[in-house]
């Protein structure tokens, strides 16, 4: 059966049995409908979250299908909970770019998903609208004044850093013309459009730790200039309070369940190669309030989700995790070993061996945050025997825990094992999480030790717009955020086609977007847009609806 089939036999639990299983009564949430519900922020207990042991969940350089970590946060989840550690899996919202593109949604599959999946794929609880409109009345705002004649800031337009959004891959809006039309049209600029997924408000709302540090956050946001070169911040055009006003819902975490009828978070949808990749901590902190262990996942490979989780997330929200569960698949390992996309499912010893530089860069990855790492093979009908029996010889040999985890096939089941080797790791308390870096090292430090530690690059190159924006944000006493490097998922360094582990390469910087409001500085690097465009061929094309309203071709 299909992810969408299999959904469509489960017997859901009304929201108000799951929110009691959580922690929290009934009277406390916001439904939404039968199955879905708002939690408020006020059932976070700081003192009671530290208690809880934080597992994250990345993986390797992936193919572009991806390699199953939701998949793997949820079945982890749902093992953890068969062997009776009360446990919490926290995700992230899916964008319907990825939806109606080639990815697919993000509720996991098979055996391993939460529930209701068509909700959560198309639209959830607003959360994606709410954050579009916030960002886009603060573009509105900004053009109006460059309009205005008596309350202008004197905002010049060429400085204007800040763009529109709308939750779609449309590489068509990615460079636009506004304000055409004539005088009372506006001031013509150019501009463009960003996924919502990348909106600096997504950001803001994935990093704040309540109303009042929301509002702070979204007034410090960058604009641009005046004409006497003076910055402006959206506090300047008194935007803070009315799109704070906007996320007033958009801020609480939604509660939902899993196919095995358990508690789980789902909050923000920030992707890693242009975001910080990593659901919000408000929604962490709040399954950590409640739970023994908390299972969350960080976008696309180590070297991009897990880096930024680490490095931002952990360091803005104290937070430290016990282990990181690497998600690994022999067709990926075979990719990056050379094997054709195409032929990923035939055996293929060579290939495997070949690619498996790639798991051993991203296991030393994960030592340098001194957090121990679980490898979770995840089992696909096409894997060999000799393929799985070579992958658990490696891990032996490094002395690294591993379990072959049939999550999609099993669900909780075929994740006892895997839980099993987490629930040792944290209780032989080896980790001690460690930063890459400390924020009040230079910019260009902070970006050379994530491109030469965490990547593999030789060094890492400037060009002559990437150095302007070093002195301006110089200028802006700025030196001191973290940094979400803006790169391909595909390959460890900035160029998609060098598969594997690469090496002797060099990390080119294009330019550096300033996130005052988020706390962060976003270095884009080789070919990466901040505007997805879709496939030849988009999923969009395989999704209908029936008279009595069944939705088919989701995944």
């Amino acid at each position: 059966m299909t992810d969408l089939q299999i959904a469509k036999t489960i017997t859901l639990k009304p929201i108000i049995d799951i929110a009691k299983t959580f922690g929290i009564d009934s009277d406390h949430i916001d439904m939404y409908g039968k199955y879905k519900a708002k939690l408020p922020l006020k059932a976070i207990n700081k003192e009671q979250a530290h208690k809880s042991h934080l597992i994250l969940v990345s993986a390797i350089s992936p193919t572009p299908a991806g390699e199953g970590k939701t998949t793997m946060s949820i079945g982890l989840s749902e093992g953890l909970n068969r062997l009776n550690k009360k446990t919490t899996v926290v995700l992230r919202e899916p964008s319907l770019g990825p939806v109606f593109g080639i990815k697919g949604g993000a509720t996991g599959g098979g055996f391993s998903q939460v529930l209701p999946m068509e909700d959560i794929n198309l639209h959830f609880t607003g959360d994606f609208a709410a954050i579009e409109k916030a960002h886009n009345l603060l573009s509105a705002i900004i053009d109006n004044n460059i309009q205005s004649k008596t309350t202008s800031l004197q905002i010049d337009p060429r400085t204007v850093s800040w763009k529109r959004v709308i939750d779609m891959n449309d590489r068509a809006l990615r460079r636009i013309i506004v304000g055409l039309g004539g005088t009372t049209s506006g001031v013509p600029r150019e501009t463009g459009f960003d996924i919502t997924a990348a909106s600096e408000i997504m950001a803001i709302l994935c990093l704040a730790e309540n109303l009042n540090d929301l509002k702070t956050r979204l007034g410090h946001i960058f604009i641009g200039y005046t004409y006497d070169r003076n910055p402006i911040y959206a506090k300047d055009l008194k935007a803070q309070g009315a799109m704070a006003a906007l996320l007033k819902e958009a801020i609480k975490p939604n509660l939902v369940q899993t196919i095995e009828g358990n508690p789980a978070i789902i909050h923000g949808g920030p992707f890693a190669n242009i975001a910080q990749g990593t659901n919000s901590v408000i929604a962490t902190l709040m399954a950590m309030s409640h739970s023994d262990y908390t299972v969350t996942e960080a976008g696309f490979g180590f070297d991009l989700g897990a880096e930024k989780f680490f490095d931002i997330k952990c360091q803005s929200a104290g937070l430290k995790p016990k282990a990181v569960v690497l998600t690994t698949t022999i067709r990926a390992l075979k990719y990056h070993g050379g094997a054709d996309l195409n032929s990923l499912t035939e055996p293929d010893l060579e290939a495997l061996k070949n690619g498996l530089p790639n798991l051993e860069k991203h296991l030393e990855n994960i030592y340098k945050f001194k957090v121990a790492p679980v490898i979770a093979i995840n089992r696909f009908l096409s894997d060999s025997d000799e393929e799985i029996e070579f992958i658990l010889d490696f891990a032996k040999s490094k002395g690294v825990k591993v379990a072959l985890a049939d999550v999609w096939a099993k669900g909780g089941e075929g994740a006892i094992e895997l839980a099993q080797c987490v629930i040792d790791v944290v209780e032989s308390n080896t980790s001690e999480f460690k930063p890459l870096y400390d924020w009040n090292s230079s910019v260009t430090d902070k970006i050379e030790t994530i491109a030469t530690e965490i990547y593999g690059a030789e060094y890492v190159d400037y060009t002559s717009k990437a150095k302007a924006d070093l002195k301006k944000i110089s200028h802006l006493g700025l030196d001191h955020l973290p940094i979400c490097i803006a790169k391909t998922q595909k390959s460890l360094s900035d160029n998609p086609k060098l598969l594997g582990r690469p090496k002797d390469f060099i990390i080119t910087v294009r330019e550096i977007e300033i996130a005052a409001g988020a706390g962060f500085l976003i270095p884009i690097t080789g070919d990466i847009m901040r505007m997805p465009g879709l496939p030849i061929h988009p999923s969009s094309e395989g999704i209908d609806i029936s008279d009595d309203g069944e939705i088919t071709g989701l995944f």
